[in-house]
């Protein structure tokens, strides 16, 4: 029962009481809404980064498929590079929303084997690219290797032994 000194509330069928409700309901769906879009926008924006992913592989495939001419060290260093990058950006965005936008762990697995494979093969291409740079400026610097013989090759003088053959 209702004392005197409380003060009496309309009930949820009154008209105020109503439009109290419903402001509150459209208040809070309001705040509730501002970062869901936001977050849903982010987890739209990731098919951005797997966008690119697929054309840096594509690039990548269209390269080692060239029967005529081999993929130069310099290059797939660069490409491969530039896949790491991409991988770790997806990664990170993974790890970091994989639960709100859904994504299963299958997904995330995936992606991080393809980054680890991604980084061993940068590994050997860098690696191929920086031992043909010293080759080419040993060349350059005319330390080159020697003649075919062990001698001096075409460039110098070849000794005979002296004495008897």
């Amino acid at each position: 029962m209702l004392s005197a000194s409380q003060p009496r509330r309309p009930a949820l069928g009154h008209p105020v009481a109503r439009a109290h409700l419903a402001a509150a309901l459209a208040a809070l769906a309001c705040l509730a809404a501002g970062p869901a879009l936001a977050q849903a926008a982010s987890c739209a924006d990731f098919g951005k980064t797997l966008e690119e992913r697929r054309d840096i592989v594509q690039k990548l495939q269209a390269l080692s498929n060239n029967k005529k001419r081999q993929m130069d060290p310099k290059t797939a260093c660069s490409m491969f590079g530039s896949l790491v990058n991409n991988g770790s950006t997806a990664v990170k965005w993974l790890e970091t929303n994989k639960d709100w936008c859904q994504v299963p762990d299958q997904i995330l697995q995936g992606v991080k084997q393809d980054h680890a494979r991604a980084l061993e093969m940068r590994g050997k291409a860098c690696k191929a690219a920086a031992q043909q740079a010293a080759m080419e400026k040993k060349a350059k610097e005319g330390g080159g290797s020697s003649g075919l013989l062990g001698g001096d090759g075409l460039t110098g003088s070849f000794k005979l032994p002296q004495g008897a053959l």
